[in-house]
């Protein structure tokens, strides 16, 4: 056992520390895999075993402070091009048919005539009003 290097021994736990990356998708393990080959590195290039420490501390702390939070906020923005249903919400329709609660109106959207009912059961839309289109149930669309 003492015949093998110390920065053997990092590369190792390095890629012990990438299995468990790889199985739970956790970015985290990935900077600690990190932190092991640098701290090969400095042991390769004779640092001793306090530096290597030291070394994998550093950067394993650096990139878990620094590429974490980057992550989180890239992770919760929304994308920035709606496709499908998503990119009618917020779109204005003109109604063909009268629209009520009932989801008995017709709306020309995106080209397109969907069904459409009101958000508020109480309100009614007039043919030719202009509406805006707040939720896509289905095939039909509620507007207000």
């Amino acid at each position: 056992m003492n015949d093998i290097n110390a920065w053997v021994w990092w590369l190792v736990g390095a890629a012990a520390l990438g299995i468990p990356l790889v199985v739970t998708a956790m970015p985290e393990f990935g900077m600690l895999a990190l932190g092991a080959a640098a701290a090969a590195v400095t042991a390769g290039l004779g640092g001793d075993v306090v530096l290597q420490v030291l070394v994998f501390a550093v950067v394993s702390f650096s990139l878990i402070a620094v590429v974490r939070p980057v992550a989180a906020r890239h992770r919760a923005q929304r994308p920035q091009l709606a496709t499908g249903v998503e990119a009618l919400k917020g779109k204005q329709a003109i109604v063909l048919e009268r629209v009520d609660g009932s989801g008995d109106g017709r709306i020309k959207l995106g080209g397109e005539i969907w069904s459409a009912r009101a958000l508020d059961a109480g309100q009614a839309y007039e043919v030719g009003q202009e509406v805006d289109v707040v939720d896509i149930e289905g095939a039909t669309a509620i507007v207000m």
